[in-house]
């Protein structure tokens, strides 16, 4: 949970040994602090079902990440946020505005979906509908959930989970922020938010503008040795109506542009190699929502559609392009029976569609979902849910998902056991089946009808959470995909399907302390064991994953220090040759000047590490940036 991270430098095994001395001394530290409640187990949390409940309720996995530690690290990228969370590894071609793909527990970006205040903000124009990591930015966003694994069920998910980014709901009165900042390779990034309202009428605004000059991306990029930078310019914006004390109605609107200047493309004429390209994004979305509570009866109608396009340029010349839209129709219904048992149901109308010039394709796919929860003795907690999906082009699906989570109460706190299954699956994309039918195809991919992925997986965990602030967690998980697509990388033909299936399995250990004099201390490690259908260990996915971080405030919580280090071990690439093994050390401070004006820095890379997570692409050097922010 939280900003966690684990400072070492060492072996992988060395690693390990660290981390289980770094969370003893945790429960050392804590244990001698005054008691004060630990606000985990009572944290609401969201993204398991679909409506709030108590974290010590669920028996999912799931990991917060909150504005407060958002705004400590200060990140631009909120991929380079979630880096810090247990089982979330990133790779990078290039750093901002790059291509950026996000794994949780070892699976790909496109089997995970992402909301942003409810907005379904996957990329129909991609080649797998998917969320676009490398667009999002960091300002503005509230608050993260992460559901790791396939227990996705209530949205139909796969087998990566869910995403769920938060912005400030709009309050009564007037509230708002502005901050700008600088730093190395001329990144300019300037942003405010404004927020007000009253008993009828709520809104919230937020808007962000952010260019960096960036780094030569490619290492082979001998000739032009340019920057290849980004600009990206965020909308976001919230507004709600309280019709009744029962009643209300929520429009959300967003709107994001960049502009990547990548190495790597074919001139549009003559086809030749050149380093001299460039990429043009902007995804405009909204979600209109309406909500009644009546009794012990609870309903929301929402209206959810998103537009992207992507267009291509070589040299200057446009040489293609996508547009994807998707289009959603959701209800959720919930019945409260008592503080201990509750229906959840709903029903989804979803819609995607594909056009990038050769191909003008859209499937519909409807999902309805039910999930029992109930509670015996403020002890043991059980879910038990089914989702019925019928896709146009492939058929009825029925996925499942049971969890538990059973409470211990001990002299210092409660022990919580917990375990989960759950089933998922995904049809193959639009651009995947248009590809194998297309003139770009040939043996053994052309022609090939591919069929629909399935994924199951399971966890147990234990979680302790004491009175003086320590949480300690423990896991197990074990996942498989079957019927894997993927792409020919040997012979180029087109989409594949493996016979077999792919799996991912490990370990994550998670701690949190308060520690005397206004430190604290987070810290997580990952292994995570994944293998092919050929059992070859499956690329880009690192085996040790781990995070350490200890931060201090002082001077009257005025000032702000944060130390953090992030380490990332035996990753393969495409070609099955070994990545970089890496230890990344940042360093944040902010100081209050006087109330609501605050100034704060930070460096990236302190120690300058070289390394690469995709081969041949680079990575940032050491940076240093600076900025001001003034709440009011």
């Amino acid at each position: 949970m939280k900003n966690h991270t684990l400072l070492s430098a060492v072996s992988p095994t060395k690693t390990r040994t660290v981390l289980s001395a770094t969370l003893l001394g945790l429960s050392a530290g804590a244990l001698a602090q005054t008691p004060a409640s630990n606000p985990h187990l009572e944290e609401l949390i969201v993204t398991s079902s679909r409506i709030e409940m108590p974290l010590r309720q669920v028996g999912t996995s799931v990991s917060v990440v909150t504005a407060q530690e958002i705004e400590q690290r200060g990140f631009a990228t909120l991929s380079d946020v979630l880096r810090a969370q247990p089982a979330v590894a990133v790779s990078s071609n290039g750093g901002a505005g790059h291509i950026t793909s996000l794994r949780i527990r070892g699976e790909e970006s496109f089997r995970t979906r992402l909301y942003i205040d409810g907005i379904d903000v996957s990329d129909a124009s991609a080649t797998q509908s998917a969320p676009r990591f490398d667009h999002l930015m960091s300002s503005g966003i509230y608050r993260v959930e992460i559901l790791r694994g396939p227990q996705g069920m209530m949205y139909g998910a796969d087998a990566g989970g869910i995403v769920n980014f938060t912005t400030a709901a709009p309050t009564d009165g007037l509230s708002g922020s502005l901050n700008a900042e600088g730093g190395r390779y001329g990144t300019r990034q300037m942003g405010g938010q404004v927020a007000g309202g009253n008993e009828t009428i709520e809104v919230s605004l937020s808007a962000s503008d952010f260019e960096t000059d960036g780094f030569n991306v490619r290492d082979f990029d001998t000739t032009l040795r340019d920057d290849d930078g980004y600009d990206n310019t965020t909308f976001h914006g919230r507004l709600r109506w309280n019709i009744s004390e029962n009643m209300g109605l929520e429009v959300v609107a967003r709107d994001v542009e960049g502009d990547t200047a990548f190495d790597s493309c074919s001139t549009v004429d003559e086809f030749l190699p050149t380093d001299d390209c460039d990429s043009e994004y902007e995804q405009t979305a909204y979600r209109v929502a309406a909500d009644l509570q009546h009794g012990s009866l609870s309903h929301e109608l929402s209206y959810n559609f998103s537009d992207s396009n992507t267009d291509f340029y070589s040299a200057g010349a446009r040489a293609y392009g996508s547009e994807g839209e998707v289009e959603r129709i959701t209800y959720i219904g919930s019945f409260s029976g008592s503080d201990t048992l509750k229906l959840v149901y709903g029903a989804e109308l979803l819609n995607e569609q594909l056009d990038d010039s050769g191909t003008d394709v859209d499937r519909d796919q409807e999902g309805y979902f039910l999930e029992y929860q109930g509670g015996f003795d403020d002890t043991l907690f059980i879910s038990a849910g089914v989702r019925y999906d019928d896709n146009d082009d492939f058929g009825t699906h029925t996925t499942y998902r049971v969890s538990g989570a059973y409470l211990v109460d001990i002299d210092a706190g409660e022990l919580k056991f917990k375990a989960t299954y759950g089933t998922g699956f995904r049809a193959p994309s639009l651009y995947e089946v248009s590809y194998n039918g297309g003139p770009f195809a040939y043996p053994p991919a052309s022609g090939l009808e591919l069929e629909e992925e399935e994924s199951e997986g399971f966890d147990i965990g234990v979680v302790l959470a004491t009175t003086d602030g320590l949480y300690l967690e423990a896991n197990y998980f074990n996942q498989s995909v079957s019927d894997e697509i993927y792409f020919d990388l040997v012979d180029y033909s087109g989409y594949l399907q493996g016979n077999g299936d792919v799996e991912s399995s490990g370990i994550e250990l998670i701690g949190e302390a308060l520690l005397p004099m206004g430190l604290s201390l987070t810290g997580n490690y990952t292994y995570n064991d994944t293998e092919n259908s050929e059992d070859d260990t499956r690329v880009l996915r690192p085996e040790h994953l781990a995070n350490l971080g200890i931060n201090w405030r002082g001077l009257n919580e005025k000032l702000v220090l944060g130390l953090n280090v992030r380490l990332s071990h035996e990753a393969v690439d495409v070609d099955g040759s070994e990545l970089d093994d890496y230890e990344v050390l940042d360093l944040n401070a902010s100081y209050e000047l006087y109330e609501g004006l605050q100034v704060y820095g930070r460096i990236e890379n302190l120690l300058d590490e070289d390394y690469q997570e995709v081969r041949s692409y680079n990575t940032s050097g050491a940076a240093g940036y600076a900025g001001i922010r003034y709440r009011f």
